[in-house]
């Protein structure tokens, strides 16, 4: 009896704190490598800097890399009588990660699923997010306990961007993801397609070393939405690196203004959700 009012209790919160949330945002992978939390952090950035209150939560318990994109993996969390205080990116972007609470940044994070389970239910209830116009869940890669666990913890989400590269490989693990949202009636606000095309620095020719549309193609397939392309960068790795987003570094360059585009049909999406 007292595990189950425990368990009301955590639920309660849980529910409480994703109703001050007006947009819940998720961004998932068929398999690592293909930018999932690049996207994931320069789309809270972004939106935060448009001066929207942004929540940006890492809930890869196992490889938590935002604190590193963000260059704020030095900070650690506190708490007070009302939960755990998130840390704060500028003045309207909250950030909470398994990160913050690793001692050392080689440490590895050697858990079963039901302890991955309640450590997100902590996220979820204890962390003070407030209220936000977006919550943005960065999942880990594939379809297994911490996705499953986000999906049937955040009733009411506003739906799956899934980010792929071109490559046949990632675009299979891709349509997997794309299926996981279907059967668990999350909506898909659309497929990214990341690496899409490098242009030469020499002699600006475009040059397809992933190929080109495949995530358009999987999307068309699927009947899911397109949303677009962001092309290969070195800017992007090295703001990735250097822990400041490429968004607000390099907002001229092309990758940018794709993913301003990008953002745009995100908006858009959610927005006629709630209309």
């Amino acid at each position: 009896m007292q595990n189950l009012d425990a368990q009301e209790k955590v639920d309660s919160r849980i529910k409480e704190n994703m109703r001050m949330i007006r947009h819940k945002i998720v961004v998932m992978s068929g398999k690592g490598g293909v930018g999932k939390s690049t996207v994931a952090a320069n789309l809270a950035y972004f939106l935060s800097m448009k001066g929207a209150e942004v929540g940006l939560l890492d809930a890869d318990i196992h490889g938590p890399n935002i604190p590193k994109m963000l260059n704020i993996e030095k900070e650690r969390i506190n708490g007070n009588d009302n939960g755990i205080i998130p840390v704060s990116v500028l003045s309207h972007l909250k950030v909470m990660s398994m990160g913050f609470l690793l001692q050392d940044n080689d440490m590895p994070v050697i858990w079963r699923g039901p302890v991955k389970m309640g450590a997100i239910k902590q996220f979820l209830g204890d962390v003070v997010w407030g209220n936000l116009e977006y919550l943005i869940v960065d999942l880990p890669p594939g379809t297994g306990d911490e996705p499953l666990s986000i999906a049937q913890l955040i009733t009411d989400c506003d739906g799956v961007i899934v980010v792929t590269t071109p490559q046949e490989v990632a675009l299979l693990d891709s349509r997997k993801t794309v299926t996981f949202a279907k059967v668990l009636k999350l909506p898909v606000i659309g497929i990214i397609e990341n690496m899409s095309g490098f242009v030469c620095p020499h002699c600006n020719k475009p040059i397809e070393l992933f190929k080109i549309g495949g995530g358009e193609h999987a999307a068309l397939e699927m009947g899911v939405p397109f949303l677009g392309r962001i092309p290969i960068d070195p800017k992007i790795v090295e703001t990735g690196d250097s822990g400041k987003p490429f968004v607000l570094k390099y907002p001229d360059s092309e990758s940018t203004k794709r993913f301003v585009e990008i953002v745009r049909r995100i908006e858009d999406f959610v927005n006629e959700k709630v209309i």
